[in-house]
């Protein structure tokens, strides 16, 4: 039996879908979710084959909510927008239903992935969400992060500086240390760049914590920021922060 979840904030969506799932007796929904919390809790309990899930939810968007899963099960994205249409093929989904969408279409969708799945067992789940440029507004405004066993939304106006951390970026707030599976590039793209600068090839800072510049010996400075810690400047990244700031 193949496992399903069908995750989206409107009732009356998830009922199409699960209505659509009906005609096949090998697919079970095994639950519903009204948002990207409860969908992350679902995956991790059930380990799903197949996930129906919505773009645009509260909380966190579909995306988002894929980043907090280890391994993602095949996706299907069902959604009434359709600039996300790039970014979701590029997250590895198996397809973008455009709401509405007809029966025909959701089972051109469904033959899609279980095709994938006959043609070898090593792409039963998707993988690998790449790093794009597209920027969605919530991704400029806030960080999401998995602690234990709950989920925090972490705004960028609380971010002391990110660091990078082998293949993980280190987020420090003024309520600790959290990790986030992404990479430097990825946030120097997606964060505003009046208010955030790359400074070292492992450090990104909001200019907000600032509090100057200090010079060490020959060509070599530092950033002191307003928790008191101090942020390497490389030679690229002085010259940036100087641009940026008008001096």
């Amino acid at each position: 039996m193949i496992k399903c979840l069908v995750i989206d904030d409107e009732p009356l969506a998830r009922s199409i879908v699960v209505e659509y799932l009906q005609r096949y007796t090998d697919i079970e929904v095994v639950q519903e979710c009204g948002d990207g919390f409860a969908g992350v809790k679902a995956i991790m309990q059930h380990q799903p084959d197949l996930i129906f899930l919505d773009i645009q939810m509260p909380k966190i968007n579909g995306f988002e909510m894929l980043e907090l899963v280890e391994q993602a099960p095949g996706v299907i994205f069902t959604t009434a927008f359709d600039e996300y249409a790039l970014k979701a093929f590029e997250t590895n989904a198996v397809d973008y239903l455009l709401k509405p969408f007809s029966q025909e279409r959701f089972d051109a969708a469904v033959k899609k992935w279980l095709e994938k799945q006959s043609i070898s067992s090593s792409e039963n789940k998707a993988t690998g969400l790449s790093e794009v440029p597209a920027k969605q507004p919530e991704e400029q405004l806030r960080i999401v992060v998995k602690a234990a066993n709950d989920i925090r939304i972490i705004p960028v106006k609380d971010v002391l500086y990110l660091e990078a951390y082998d293949d993980y970026i280190k987020v420090h707030t003024p309520d600790g240390l959290f990790l986030k599976k992404k990479t430097m590039n990825y946030y120097e793209r997606v964060l505003d760049p009046k208010q955030f600068v790359r400074v070292h090839r492992s450090y990104l800072i909001p200019l907000a914590q600032l509090t100057r510049i200090e010079p060490l010996e020959k060509d070599a400075h530092v950033a002191l920021l307003k928790n008191g810690i101090r942020v390497p400047l490389s030679r690229s990244g002085y010259t940036k922060l100087r641009a940026v700031l008008g001096i």
